[in-house]
């Protein structure tokens, strides 16, 4: 096992100095536990990556892979920035006090309401999909007497080595704006000619998950030679180019590459670009989301049922399932684990982890070794800090789990477990149910 911040004690897993057995024994199971200090290193190696000198650059978090008021808050510590994607990621963000020239924007389908939200905040960047958004974000901002800063969103058609479901850059996308002369410099001009409109420069984001740096430099490569038919079309150079993220964690086996790896060719072919071409000196933006919080969450289940069958697969049944990770099911994410409560014993039998749905496709882990799980056990997997609170529903009206903020063996709820009486508070029997 090489986690960080993990180490065994008395047969008992600890993670960021806190016994996760007692966790599990003190929040209850299921549960999402975050190590503050992770997701601190993260932000640390990603300044001296790409902020320490580099004073126009920013770190935008992309909020999709864990959102709450008390990432956002710990995010503004860090003197991030954020990416958020939904009017209620844009909430979160502005109930936690995050300053509204800090927040960005980014996504397909904004809805009019969301853009006035944003808008009416004042948000540093909103970063426009299609010509359809452009157009009802410079009537909301004419109704308001407000400007909006933008960028636009293109589609790089780049193929990055992901899965289908995470791979954004490629010309087949419902993101991004194609990079035909006849579709995509009409939106530049028509953004430049407005007075509603304060067009910074352009945004690509290739894929999720990715190992290898082929594909963002590929896009990269497109933007700048876009940036120069802008250049040459209409005598202007963008201010601003956002990289997008993508970057991988290790979830099994994988050997996660330090931010460095990608964004160094990153700023080094930019900085090339500047100085063979001088009317340019763009800010440069990423947003990393999953790579910040990934190894930063480790899930905590207490094993139920056991079931062997005899020749075929022997299964643990835990108290969670899809409802609060529907990775596995969705696009089958692996993820490796630990009892935490027996974590130094012998790892002698092969287990399929299921949930408690009902469905059949209710699998966290497939055939892993563990020690023969006991009902009662804490089982402990790793890597679960992005898109599991986030793509967390009440599937079979199960409630969502809570959230622990952990540090240096503190612990304190960062969301609280949702109740019976909570996933119903909106439930509604129409008067026509009451009628004889």
């Amino acid at each position: 096992m090489n986690r960080e911040l993990t180490e065994i004690k008395d047969g008992r897993l600890f993670f960021d100095g806190c016994d996760l057995t007692q966790l599990a024994e003190g929040f209850g199971t299921p549960l999402y536990v975050y190590s503050q200090n992770v997701i601190k290193a993260r932000a640390a190696e990603l300044r001296e990556a790409f902020l320490d000198g580099h004073p126009k650059n920013r770190v935008a978090y992309a909020a999709k892979a864990f959102c709450c008021t008390a990432m956002l808050k710990l995010a503004e510590k860090e003197g991030l920035c954020v990416d958020v994607v939904s009017g209620g990621e844009l909430f979160t963000a502005i109930k936690a006090g995050f300053p509204a020239e800090r927040i960005e924007f980014n996504g397909n389908n904004k809805t009019e309401d969301e853009l006035k939200m944003a808008v009416g905040y004042g948000i540093g960047r909103i970063i426009v999909d299609s010509l359809q958004e452009l157009d009802l974000l410079e009537k909301i901002c004419r109704a308001a007497c407000r400007k909006a800063r933008v960028l636009l969103r293109i589609t790089p058609g780049v193929k990055a080595d992901s899965h289908d479901y995470i791979v954004t850059g490629k010309k087949d996308s419902k993101f991004g704006i194609p990079l035909d002369d006849d579709v995509i410099l009409p939106y530049v001009k028509k953004a430049l000619d407005s007075e509603w409109i304060d067009f910074l420069g352009l945004h690509y984001h290739v894929g999720s998950q990715l190992f290898d740096n082929s594909a963002h430099l590929a896009a990269l490569d497109i933007t700048l030679d876009l940036a120069l038919k802008i250049f040459d079309s209409f005598g202007y150079a963008v201010e601003e180019i956002n990289l997008g993220g993508g970057f991988g964690i290790q979830y099994t086996t994988e050997e996660r590459k330090p931010y460095r790896y990608f964004l160094e060719p990153l700023m080094a072919r930019v900085s090339d670009f500047c100085a063979a071409h001088g009317e340019f000196s763009p800010a440069l933006v990423i947003e990393p989301g999953r790579s910040l919080v990934g190894e930063a969450g480790v899930q905590l289940y207490t094993v139920g049922s056991t079931k062997d069958i005899r020749g075929v697969r022997n299964y643990a049944a835990v108290d969670g399932g899809m409802w609060d990770n529907i990775r596995p099911a969705l696009y089958g994410a692996k993820y490796d684990a630990l009892l935490a409560n027996r974590a130094d014993e012998p790892a002698t039998k092969t287990v399929t982890v299921c949930g408690k749905c009902c469905e059949s496709g209710d699998i966290l882990i497939r055939d892993i070794k563990l020690p023969a799980p006991k009902a009662g056990d804490v089982l402990a997997v790793f890597s679960t800090g992005a898109y599991g609170y986030s793509m967390a529903s009440n599937y079979n009206r199960n409630t969502v789990p809570g959230v622990v903020f952990i540090k240096d063996g503190r612990a304190e709820w960062a969301v609280k477990p949702q109740t019976y009486e909570y996933i119903t508070a909106l439930d509604v029997i129409p008067d026509s149910l009451s009628e004889e």
